[in-house]
This record gives structure tokens, C-alpha cells and sequence, in this order.
């Protein structure tokens, strides 16, 4: 299976930038570092992606 990993439209193209990718997988969402593409990846379902997206939009992982 070709995985077709993604960033933000929102990312600047500087590779300096701390930025992920996500890829739609069979199992559901994948999330990699984008500066470290072969190192591991996050697998989640969709539902648990929904839920990430969701605590992230509220400012629930913001750090103080």
C-alpha cells in the first residue's frame, strides 16, 4: 500500500519549521514528525484522531 503523507497547507515550506504529517491509513490516520519521515510513526483510528484534532482546536495541549 502507497501511503501519501501530508502537512498542513498552514506549514511554511522552511525546513526548520516543527511540523507533522498525517496519512490516511486502512487502520485509520498515520502521524509522523515531518523532519524525521523513516523514524516511527503514530497510528491511530479515526475516531481517536477526531478526538486529538478536537482537544487541540480548544487549546486543551496548548503549553502555559
Amino acid at each position: 500500500m502507497v501511503v501519501n503523507w501530508r502537512k498542513s497547507s498552514y506549514s511554511g515550506s522552511s525546513n526548520d519549521e516543527m511540523c507533522v504529517e498525517v496519512a490516511g491509513l486502512i487502520s485509520g490516520v498515520g502521524i509522523r514528525d515531518s523532519k524525521d519521515p523513516d523514524g516511527g510513526r503514530l497510528d491511530v483510528t479515526g475516531d481517536q484522531f477526531g478526538r486529538l484534532l478536537h482537544r487541540i482546536k480548544a487549546g486543551v495541549l496548548d503549553r502555559p
